[in-house]
């Protein structure tokens, strides 16, 4: 039998208060226990990608970490990006300029992984682009146009 246990998150600058069992992942505490729906549960495996955050600034696979594993860092998920006053993130607006998603399921987790890629300095041209951003798939092949959108981003940056 297992027993919850309280738990402090800090996320988006926010503390958040809940109660989880030890194995509850941190996708799982977002999206069901915290409704931070932006975070795609994917393959649940850690294969596509699809619900990677940030946490203490590192891209996550929050599908493979534990809730209990993340009290104490900062973590940032999609919903925490934009500005305070509502202005997009840079990484946000390039992808709307160059339509860099179709369906958009994966789009949140391509975001927060081209944030840490520019931020890692892994943007200085296409191929290392891609190559940074390769634990991200896209099902519908938008990857020509999420290139081009991490590219002006990490261009705007510099």
């Amino acid at each position: 039998m297992t027993h919850s246990i309280p738990l402090t998150l800090d996320i988006n600058g926010s503390p958040h208060t809940l109660s989880v069992e030890p194995r509850v992942t941190l996708l799982d505490a977002l999206r069901e226990q915290l409704q931070l729906t932006g975070t795609k549960k994917g393959c649940d495996q850690g294969q596509c990608g699809a619900c990677t955050v940030l946490v203490d600034g590192r891209r996550v696979l929050s599908c493979l970490t534990l809730a209990v594993q993340a009290e104490g860092c900062e973590i940032t998920t999609i919903e925490g990006i934009a500005g305070e006053n509502g202005d997009l993130h840079p990484v946000q607006a390039a992808f709307l300029e160059h339509d860099a998603f179709q369906c958009g399921y994966c789009t949140p987790g391509q975001i927060l992984s081209a944030v840490a890629c520019i931020r890692e300095g892994h943007a200085g041209s296409d191929a290392e682009i891609r190559e940074y951003m390769s634990g991200n798939l896209c099902r519908c092949g938008a990857y020509n146009t999420i290139v081009e959108a991490v590219r002006q981003a990490a261009e705007a940056s510099r």
